[in-house]
């Protein structure tokens, strides 16, 4: 079984993408379930692209903890290959969170 000790890094963002999750889809489903009826207009749709937009905001965090949570990656003269961009801002974004919280890795 492998140990998940690494993936401890960024909790912030993975709380931000955990709630922003679970209320997006809260909202969603009442919108779509819920006949939310106010002096005869419904407010349904507003739920549900409200709750969409939440989700969308979510994947913002998974981005930012799956980044963050970035180890022990061979870097691009390691592969053999030159590395794209959005490796490169992977992993600054992963180093500057780390030394930002203390953890001055290698």
């Amino acid at each position: 079984m492998a140990s998940c000790t690494g993936l401890a890094h960024c909790k912030v963002a993975l709380a931000f993408a955990v709630i922003f999750d679970l209320v997006g889809v809260m909202v969603l489903l009442a919108g779509v379930f819920v006949p939310l009826e106010v002096k005869g207009r419904d407010f349904g749709d507003l739920l549900v692209y409200t709750g969409v937009i939440l989700v969308l905001i979510s994947l913002g965090g998974w981005v930012m903890w799956y980044s963050g949570n970035i180890e022990g990656l061979a870097t691009s003269k390691e592969m053999g290959h030159i590395g794209n961009a959005v490796d490169r801002i992977a992993r600054t974004l992963s180093r500057k969170m780390r030394i930002h919280r203390g953890h001055q890795g290698p």
